[in-house]
């Protein structure tokens, strides 16, 4: 893959360290920026590898390539650029860019790389993500060859149907993310080999023999209910105590490691883009464009911006918040005096000239999530200023309508869609239900309702790895009901 993308040169080059060095002067702080440039072809399918050069063979990242490819070639969609949250931090450039856009793609850049480095949701992510993710497709590939491709790739199909179900807050726990390992003798080191290179040769299938089966421990299924309920993270669930092969193990914790990697990123979405889009902005206007790219640059930069009718784009809403947050920080509306002034007029004209805008963004880029981001900053305000409104389905006429401009039930649904990235909430409630060995899972409802549908094939992907029923309490019209699955249908179960 490497050999498909070029380092910079020339032009490109000096023009790297002019964005580099309004960046840092603006404040921005983040690890080293390698950029590489190549084809568009090069960047779907790194795109489609989660923007990684080596991941394991996987029918679903040619499936993405072929969407990314055929959305570029049939006008849907550009990909400008690709960054990637390690240290150092990797960036892919469009080679067919014009300059204008090569400037807006660095100033991008920097402000990912400098959210990477210091939003706290990032604090736990593996910064040699890299290293670790081709050895990954190495490890998964060795028992391709070893169990048989159609074997593994199945059992994968299976994990990655639970990547949703995470627990957010295992990202500020000391939680080692890394997959199981068994030590194989023919593999003793020295200790100063890096964490990345133990952990490749500490793979259960590095050695020319079999590695010795790491027995579980009998713990009685009652005392493993005190430890496990109320547990989200069905993945590290499975792990421990699901009667799976050691390298059905092994795939589960580094399937885990990986959708842990890219928790933080799904979490920030609106938060990161906007952060991006806002120093991209303020860089190329204050500093670096040429009047000759000035209309050239309103042109992509509005077409990043562009509101959809159906959804909101997280660029958009990511912008201009941080620009409101810096306004009414500047100005002074915030605090207890602001928010108990009844007049209008005083309120519209209010300026303290405080200027702690700057101040803000910053702070806000470093503690905030997409929920808190949106929760604490969304005002009414801002809201009607950005034409927001919710819609539904009108079956009479046929068509999406809007349904409401309310301020609160805008903000209650997007803060709804945001919640758990608008997936149930499951929980294990037991590993012996009705004392037959049976997982028992719980829906958290918090709004959202449970799709059935969904439910069904999750729960029976589940029964394979649990190989005894499944089991789900949730809420319908506030009563509780239970679904079981016992590996051929899914049926209600009567009390």
């Amino acid at each position: 893959m490497m050999e498909r993308t070029k380092p910079l040169t020339g032009e490109l080059l000096e023009l790297r360290d002019e964005i580099y060095g309004y960046a840092t002067g603006y404040g921005l702080d983040f690890y080293p920026v390698v950029f590489e440039v190549c084809n568009y072809d090069t960047v779907c399918i790194l795109a489609a590898n989660g923007g990684f050069p080596t991941r394991y063979p996987h029918w679903r990242f040619g499936m993405e390539y072929d969407q990314l490819s055929k959305g570029n070639t049939y006008g849907f969609q550009k990909i400008y650029e690709l960054v990637i949250n390690t240290d150092p931090c990797y960036a892919y450039l469009l080679s067919s860019n014009r300059y204008v856009d090569q400037k807006l793609v660095m100033a991008h850049v920097y402000g990912h790389a400098d959210f990477f480095k210091n939003n706290a949701w990032f604090a736990s992510t593996n910064k040699k993500m890299m290293d670790v993710m081709a050895n990954h497709g190495t490890k998964i590939r060795r028992y391709m060859e070893k169990f048989g491709h159609d074997k593994v790739e199945a059992f994968i199909d299976l994990v990655l149907s639970f990547e949703n179900l995470l627990d957010v807050n295992e990202l500020y726990r000391t939680a080692d993310f890394a997959a199981k390992t068994v030590f194989d003798e023919d593999f003793v080191m020295p200790d100063d080999r890096s964490s990345v290179l133990k952990s490749f040769m500490n793979s259960k299938i590095g050695g020319k023999e079999k590695a010795p089966a790491r027995a579980k421990e009998e713990t009685p299924l009652d005392k493993i209910d005190e430890k496990i309920k109320g547990t989200r993270d069905i993945m590290k669930f499975l792990m421990d105590y699901a009667p799976i092969e050691e390298w059905q193990s092994d795939i589960l914790g580094i399937l885990r490691e990986e959708a842990y990697y890219f928790l933080p990123q799904r979490m920030t979405k609106i938060m990161n883009e906007g952060w991006a889009s806002y120093w991209h902005s303020k860089i190329l206007t204050q500093k670096a464009l040429r009047s000759s790219e000035i209309v050239d640059f309103a042109d992509i930069h509005s077409g990043v911006m562009a509101m959809s009718q159906k959804s909101i784009n997280p660029y958009k809403i990511g912008i201009e918040l941080f620009r409101d947050i810096e306004y009414r920080w500047n100005t002074g509306k915030f605090g207890k005096d602001y928010m108990e002034c009844d007049d209008l007029q005083a309120k519209s004209n209010w300026n303290r000239e405080t200027n702690l805008g700057k101040e803000k963004i910053f702070e806000v880029r470093k503690s905030h999530n997409d929920i808190t981001f949106i929760d604490e900053f969304f005002t009414e305000e801002f809201c009607d200023r950005m034409q927001l409104f919710t819609y539904k389905f009108n079956p009479r006429t046929g068509r999406n309508e809007i349904d409401s401009r309310d301020f609160k039930e805008i903000k209650g649904k997007l803060l709804q869609q945001l919640t758990n990235f608008g997936n149930p909430i499951i929980e294990v409630e037991s590993a012996n239900f009705k004392n037959r060995g049976e997982l028992l899972l719980k829906h958290v409802h918090q709004g959202v309702d449970l799709d059935i549908n969904f439910a069904k094939d999750t729960m029976s992907n589940l029964y394979k790895v649990w190989k005894r029923p499944v089991a789900i309490s949730t809420i319908v019209e506030e009563k509780s009901i239970f679904y079981i699955h016992d590996g051929h249908e899914l049926k209600e179960l009567k009390e």
